[in-house]
């Protein structure tokens, strides 16, 4: 036995003698060939891209490489023990180059043995991964000894140190352990326990064979060795030792998530793809590289309140529609138990929806169907829950559509239990803004970002509806009429030759007709025929001017015919959010901005928007008495008229208009308290007909009444001021308006009181 261990130690000695030969002769002609150190000496990580909110929450992330840069200084120290512990005991120690360590490798690796034995130092892998290929050549790792001891000939044991734990890759596109942190427990670095710490640093050996996501014993067993070598080296006590090993895994990610960025938890991501594309414009490829971060305007409650609402409001539109049945069928012939792999095998083709959740049907009974859900859970959903589904439980149920065995069907949790939904086949969308500056406060751009990503806040050209009636009427005061004119509300009939398409004959919603009436009273009741006499009464060519160049919308798109009034023409909910942005700021035009500051990677600002604020550097469009009486025509809208639901909420500071287009295909509502503009839109991206009764009212108002109940809970109420040149008039019914001053008539202004006295 001691012949062949001599044998082995005399070869070892000759191949270290050898080794030290080698790397003398190879030094003097490499050491001049080798590269630059620049890419280390002036480290420059590539860090993504990465999107925020207004108040610091991290939205988005683009960029191959998952990296969050960390200081030496900022490193705890058990992660730094963990990581010299597994990968370079000795390195405070040598040169870069741990020759008594490479021996011993050397050794192992010919006497033989399951597990093979690298010898590279810290400092070598560096080396490695900067500039060599990972192909196991004498060659390979002689340039690798040169280049260790250069980079610490140029670099200091921390800052090589550093250049190595934010560079090492570790898996699921994390580069550096604070990504590493972030995507495998959701923490940052300094959070992290010593089981952790110890569990991160047995990545680098092997990323894909230790990786807890996809190996999660094989990792422990990694995870084991790093602590019982942490102890060997007195880094930890037996104590911390034995919990570390004890405590149970905890990933933020699971294998089904794995594209999933764990600590992203607001869904904002419409804003985020608003932001990449601003900052790849002027950034190019660079943007996704350099650690650049880009400053929304979006506020997170806001942001988070805009998403719940929109999403409720859609779920509870598919519940009023019924339920269309099982998603898919799934074979179970092969499921051999409730836990079986095979079933997150199956369930992992169908994604959740955030709080909608895949689930496979495993038995079911006329009062019970008991489900598994992603992860292994097992769940029953029985009672009031199974009646929105009973149709399909039915045995005469379309085959394809009924819930059976095998069934894939989506449930939610709700307040009294599971439930069974599905995913909606409408969409929705949400914008809210500051009518101030135009500074985006809140911005949802479908129901889910990753089913469709279209974003219909600013893509969609939608028709309008009534909601574009506030526009007409505006113009209408600019030509002298005011709230108290009268107009019949009666049919009418219309050539092609006066439409610009076809004959026409406008009905009012409710197919009903109320004679004459205000304008006032047509606009909260939403007078279709009013509005249209109105128009023709203003002139559609005029009309079409004012509120293209008054408000920003695309003439092209609005052409000047009587179908104008009904909003015929094409917006998009970001336009209508600008223009009602407009009615709530005293009549200027603010420039909606999503973008507040682009910073570099050393949080320098390199751009930044300063918005024209309202009643500044701003355009003034409409004239303040024009301003005040829309508002408070708008307010009535909301006080007794199609959005009187919205009183629900207790506050006399809210105006609006509701739309509903032809044939229920589109639903708006557009509003605004003083400080905050809510656009809600409702519709089937191939325009289609949303339902009987499916209103703007119906379907869009909850949606920003829900939105606005949050974004404006504590904030105080909030009147507009009376303008000068506004005369307080009786009406014919004993109620009190406001008119302009110079379409009083003359036999009536000496009595009339002013603007100011009737504010008193």
């Amino acid at each position: 036995m001691r012949k062949p261990l001599f044998i082995a130690a005399a070869v070892v000695v000759g191949l270290f003698l050898l080794a030290v030969s080698s790397v003398g002769i190879a030094a003097a002609f490499a050491w001049p060939k080798l590269p630059d150190l620049a890419s280390i000496t002036d480290y420059k990580p590539r860090i993504p891209l990465r999107i925020y909110t207004a108040d610091g929450e991290l939205i988005g992330e683009f960029g191959e490489e998952r990296r969050s840069y960390v200081a030496i200084r900022d490193v705890p120290v058990d992660l730094k023990h963990a990581i010299l512990a597994a990968e370079d005991d000795r390195f405070y120690e040598h040169g870069g180059v741990d020759f008594a360590g490479l021996t011993r490798a050397t050794a192992l690796n010919l006497l033989g043995g399951a597990r093979r034995q690298g010898g590279s130092t810290i400092t070598m892998q560096v080396a490695r991964n900067f500039y060599l290929s990972r192909e196991k050549t004498i060659s390979r790792k002689l340039y690798e000894i040169l280049l260790a001891l250069k980079i610490e000939k140029n670099l200091t044991k921390d800052q090589i140190l550093e250049v190595y734990l934010n560079q090492i890759y570790l898996g699921q596109r994390a580069y550096g352990f604070g990504a590493a942190a972030q995507i495998y427990y959701g923490k940052n670095l300094k959070d992290l326990t010593v089981g952790e710490c110890a569990m991160l640093t047995g990545l680098p050996k092997a990323p894909s064979a230790y990786n807890p996501v996809v190996n999660l014993e094989r990792a422990k067993q990694r995870q084991h060795y790093v602590l019982r070598r942490m102890l060997e080296l007195n880094y930890i006590n037996a104590a911390q030792h034995d919990k570390a090993v004890a405590d149970p895994v905890k990933l933020a990610i699971s294998r089904s998530q794995q594209s999933v960025q764990p600590l992203i938890s607001l869904h904002a991501e419409y804003v985020a793809e608003m932001a990449r594309q601003i900052a790849v414009d002027q950034f190019k490829d660079e943007a996704y590289t350099r650690g650049i971060k880009v400053i929304t305007t979006i506020m997170k409650n806001d942001q988070a309140a805009a998403y719940q609402s929109l999403r409720r409001g859609v779920l509870d539109y598919e519940r009023r529609h019924g339920y269309r049945g099982a998603e898919a069928q799934l074979d179970l012939a092969d499921i051999k138990s409730e836990q079986d792999e095979q079933l997150e095998e199956l369930i992992d083709g169908y994604p959740d929806q955030d709080e909608i959740k895949s689930a496979i049907v495993l038995s079911v009974t006329p009062k019970q169907v008991h489900v598994y859900l992603r992860g292994g859970e097992l769940i029953d959903v029985g009672g009031d829950s199974l009646k929105y589904a009973a149709a399909m439980l039915a045995a005469n149920a379309p085959q394809q559509k009924q819930l059976r065995r095998g069934s894939l069907i989506r449930v939610v949790k709700n307040a009294k239990g599971w439930a069974i939904t599905q995913p909606p086949e409408v969409e929705a969308g949400f914008i809210s803004l500051d009518p101030n500056t135009g500074a985006i406060r809140s911005l949802v751009g479908g129901f889910d970002f990753n089913r469709n990503k279209f974003n219909h806040i600013t893509q969609a050209w939608r028709q309008p509806g009534s909601s574009f009636k506030p526009f007409i009427y505006s113009a209408a005061l600019e030509k002298g009429f005011t709230p108290e004119s009268v107009f019949d509300d009666a049919p009418l009939s219309f050539s092609a030759a006066a439409t610009g398409s076809q004959a026409w004959s406008p009905q009012n919603y409710d197919g009903k007709y109320e004679g004459p009436m205000t304008l006032r009273t047509a606009l909260a009741k939403s007078k279709n025929l009013v509005a249209v006499r109105l128009l023709q009464a203003i002139d559609p060519a005029y009309a079409q001017d004012y509120v293209t160049s008054r408000f920003g919308f695309d003439p092209a798109k609005n052409p000047p015919y009587l179908t104008l009034a009904l909003g015929s023409g094409a917006v998009t909910p970001w336009q209508m959010a600008s223009a009602y942005a407009i009615f709530a700021n005293g009549g200027y035009r603010v420039q909606p901005f999503v973008v507040k500051e682009i910073r570099d990677e050393k949080d320098r600002v390199i751009a930044r928007v300063d918005p024209v604020a309202a009643g500044k550097q701003s355009e003034r469009v409409l004239d303040p008495r024009n301003v005040y009486l829309m508002h408070s025509m708008m307010q009535d809208v909301v006080r007794r008229g199609t959005a009187a639901k919205a009183m629900s909420l207790g506050r006399n500071d809210l105006a609006g208009k509701t739309g509903t287009t032809n044939e229920f295909v589109d639903a708006w509502f557009c509003g605004y308290q003083p400080n905050l503009v809510g656009i809600a839109w409702v519709g089937n991206d191939q325009p289609k007909r949303l339902g009987s009764g499916e209103t703007g009212a119906m379907l869009a108002l909850p949606i920003w009444m829900g939105y606005m109940e949050k974004a404006l809970h504590g904030v105080p109420e909030q009147g507009m001021d009376v303008p000068p040149g506004l005369v307080h008039v009786k009406t014919d019914k004993g109620t009190d308006d406001f008119i302009y001053e110079e379409n009083l008539p003359s036999d009536t202004a000496a009595s009339a009181p002013t603007a100011n006295q009737a504010t008193n």
